[in-house]
């Protein structure tokens, strides 16, 4: 009987990042849940202020109520991205949060 290799923890963390659909945002503790860790929050964060030039769509990815979150310092970019998909956000929150949240 064969098994197929475990995957690392950061290649599970990517592939529920580009799951999360335009348009709609997960926590990080969302992102760790889905990546098997659902203690590794922050990790997660880690995980995308360091994720470089990969097809992440690092922005879709939020603190938990809906805030933005640090984005490598350049919240308002994070921002002008979530609006780009229709998303409201006021000051460092999104509008709406519970109807936008994505939960894998």
């Amino acid at each position: 009987m064969s098994r197929e290799p475990v995957k690392p923890f950061a290649d599970r963390v990517f592939d529920a990042v580009r799951a999360i659909p335009s348009g709609r945002v997960a926590t990080y503790g969302d992102v760790a849940a889905a990546a098997g860790r659902p203690g590794a929050a922050r990790a997660v964060g880690t995980l995308m202020a360091n994720a470089g030039p990969r097809r992440i769509p690092a922005h879709r990815v939020v603190a938990a109520g809906g805030a933005l979150g640090g984005y490598g310092g350049h919240e308002a970019e994070k921002a002008a991205l979530l609006r780009a998909e229709g998303l409201t956000v006021v000051g460092r929150r999104i509008r709406h949060f519970a109807v936008v949240r994505w939960e894998p």
